[in-house]
This record gives C-alpha cells, sequence and structure tokens, in this order.
C-alpha cells in the first residue's frame, strides 16, 4: 500500500513537471516561419525594462524579419523614452512605426528609431519638445502656519523644491538643462529625417505643437498616412515576407488585483501614484 502511495506521488511530481514545460508553450506558442512582431507602446512612458526586454526577445527570435511599434502614447520621462529609442536603432531588422490616437513629444522621438513612419489622417504627434513641472505647496504651508527649514550644501540643492519660489538664478539653470536635452530630441529627429529635413528646418517644427497626421505628412515628420495593417504589410515588404504576413504580438494581462477589483491597467494613475514632486518629461500637455 505504502509502494502504491509512493508512486502515486512520484507519477503526479511527474504529471506537473511536465504541464509546467508545456504550458509556457500552450500560452505562447513557439512562432513557426516568417513572422511580424508588434511592440504595443500605450500611454505614459515610464518605464522602459518590459518593453526592452521585448525588443531583444524579437532581436533574437530568428523568425521574426520585421517589427512594428504601435505607438499610442503622448510621451513620458525622458529617460526611458531615450532607453528604449537607443535599443531599437541597434536592431538591423527593419521598423515600421504605427501612430495610433497620438504618438507626440517621446511617442514621436520612439517613433524615429523606425525606418518608416506612418500615421492616421487625425493621429496627434509633434509636441516636439522638454517640459521640467515642479510641485509647489509652499502658499498651504504658509496657511496651515507650516514652515520646512533647510540645511544644504550648495546654492541650487534645493532648486525647484516645492516649499519655495523659483530664484531667477534657479530658472537659469534649469532652463539651461531642459535646453540641452530639447536639443538631444532635436539631434534624434536629425538622424532619423535628415534626407527629408535640415537641422533648422527641424527646430522650426520644434516649438511645441501639435501636429495632425496630415500636417506631419505635409511637414516631412512621417512617411506615410496608413493605419496599423497598412504598416504591418509595409513591414512584411520591408522584411521580405511573401503574401500577407503573419504577425506575433503580445497581449498585455491584467494583474489578478486588477481581476479581483474589476479595473484597468492606467499609466496615468501609475504615474500619479509615484508622482516625485517634479517630472521631466518628452510629453503632450493638453488641459493639465
Amino acid at each position: 500500500m505504502r509502494k502504491k502511495s509512493v508512486y502515486l506521488i512520484i507519477l503526479v511530481i511527474v504529471i506537473l513537471f511536465f504541464v509546467t514545460l508545456m504550458v509556457p508553450f500552450l500560452i505562447n506558442p513557439p512562432t513557426i516561419g516568417p513572422r511580424v512582431a508588434v511592440i504595443d507602446i500605450p500611454g505614459i512612458i515610464t518605464k522602459s525594462d518590459a518593453t526592452i526586454s521585448l525588443i531583444h526577445t524579437y532581436r533574437d527570435n530568428p523568425n521574426v524579419k520585421a517589427i512594428v511599434l504601435r505607438i499610442n502614447s503622448p510621451g513620458g520621462s525622458v529617460a526611458p523614452v531615450q532607453e528604449i529609442h537607443r535599443e531599437l536603432t541597434k536592431l538591423d531588422k527593419p521598423i515600421v512605426a504605427s501612430m495610433a490616437g497620438s504618438a507626440a513629444s517621446g511617442g514621436y522621438y520612439i517613433a524615429c528609431a523606425a525606418d518608416t513612419i506612418m500615421a492616421n489622417p487625425g493621429t496627434l504627434t509633434g509636441s516636439i519638445g522638454v517640459i521640467m513641472q515642479f510641485t509647489k505647496i509652499k502658499g498651504l504651508y504658509e496657511k496651515v502656519g507650516l514652515e520646512q527649514q533647510v540645511i544644504k550644501s550648495g546654492q541650487f540643492k534645493d532648486a525647484g523644491s516645492m516649499f519655495r519660489d523659483l530664484s531667477v538664478e534657479d530658472k537659469a539653470i534649469l532652463q539651461e538643462t531642459v535646453d540641452d536635452v530639447y536639443n538631444q530630441f532635436v539631434d534624434a529627429i536629425h538622424q532619423s529625417r535628415n534626407e527629408h529635413l535640415t537641422r533648422d528646418e527641424i527646430v522650426e517644427l520644434a516649438d511645441g505643437r501639435i501636429y495632425s497626421g496630415n500636417q506631419a505628412l505635409s511637414h516631412k515628420l512621417i512617411d506615410q498616412i496608413g493605419n496599423l495593417q497598412d504598416a504591418i504589410i509595409v513591414a512584411g515588404k520591408l522584411g521580405k515576407i511573401e503574401g500577407k504576413p503573419k504577425i506575433i504580438r503580445k497581449e498585455r494581462r491584467s494583474s489578478l488585483l486588477e481581476q479581483l477589483i474589476g479595473i484597468e491597467h492606467n499609466s496615468q494613475i501609475e504615474n500619479f501614484i509615484s508622482f516625485p514632486g517634479v517630472t521631466f518629461r518628452y510629453e503632450l500637455s493638453l488641459g493639465d
């Protein structure tokens, strides 16, 4: 009887082991044959790790012949945007950017890593520039009789503090930083669009204004008007895939908490929760 119990336990362990091995293949079956990979870049960009990991996965997959960036983002924090853009520029596979509702500021920055940029006629894009914003609660503290005392190692250590006004010197120092990062943005666009636009022409367009997809095409900020399906076809041709391209696309799964309380992931909420008091962003700002 004991032997039967032992054998049964061993059998269950073996079955569980093989099920564990097979589940990933059942959920994400291996790609067979040439494919176009679609990478989604949605919402406010606050992190880069997951997107970069996906980029590397498709980079190392020999069946992925081209990549479509499906961008629906107003932009986001400077460093994550630059990290994603840099990893994309390292790829030796064709990249097509497909702009959805918006691909503005940092969204456009990332699109500039593509060989071909496409948008819908009414896509909101452009918003080329940098914004640094500070939250100030000095007035509130004064109303309730609170005061913060600061001991600092240098004149500008608390520049941008929410407890005091920016001085003229603070503004000058911070403006230098904004200008430097703005020039990095312009340089990235020029590197991508130098066959279509001079740097001076880009600077004229890069005053923070938004453009529709049609306007962006006329200003040579994008290459074609088209939707996601059009972009997949273009990517298939660039990847030398015969016939209608098959795609591989990782869908985002809701977390257990989101499923239990019935909400969807919202990057704006996530951005608010991690709000540091100062933001430094390549981001479209409407109605703030």
